[in-house]
């Protein structure tokens, strides 16, 4: 089971070790973002320090409807104990996960001040 909280701004934020080509690895904290379909987006400054290695890039739709393309980049990610590959869009802000790294989980949240917040593998 993975665990966080809930921020006073109503964030969902679980740590999240991040793992480079390098094989260096980083927790960092990141926003459970739903209305994301990818798996993960990353901040250029981490990119480059884990040294992940480009894979193309992905046209996207962001919340505010704009659509931008963003450079894409392979990284592995510790995920119910296990290391599993996915690919980080590069974008500014703090790290968010989306939808594709949640699928075969159930996320429950308590939404108010310090809830909890848990992710139990499914499948």
């Amino acid at each position: 089971m993975i665990t966080g909280k809930i921020t006073i701004n109503r964030e969902a934020i679980i740590e999240l070790e991040v793992i480079g080509s390098n094989q260096k690895k980083e927790k960092v904290e990141a926003v459970i973002d739903t209305g994301f379909n990818g798996y993960l987006t990353l901040p250029n400054d981490l990119i480059n320090y884990l040294k992940l290695q480009p894979a193309g890039s992905r046209r996207t739709v962001l919340g505010d409807g704009n659509i931008v393309v963003l450079d894409m980049y392979l990284a592995k990610v510790l995920w119910h104990g296990q290391e599993q590959d996915v690919l980080a869009l590069q974008a500014e802000g703090g790290p968010l996960i989306g939808m594709s790294l949640l699928y075969g989980s159930r996320l429950v949240l308590e939404v108010i001040d310090n809830g909890d917040v848990t992710i139990d593998f499914l499948v």
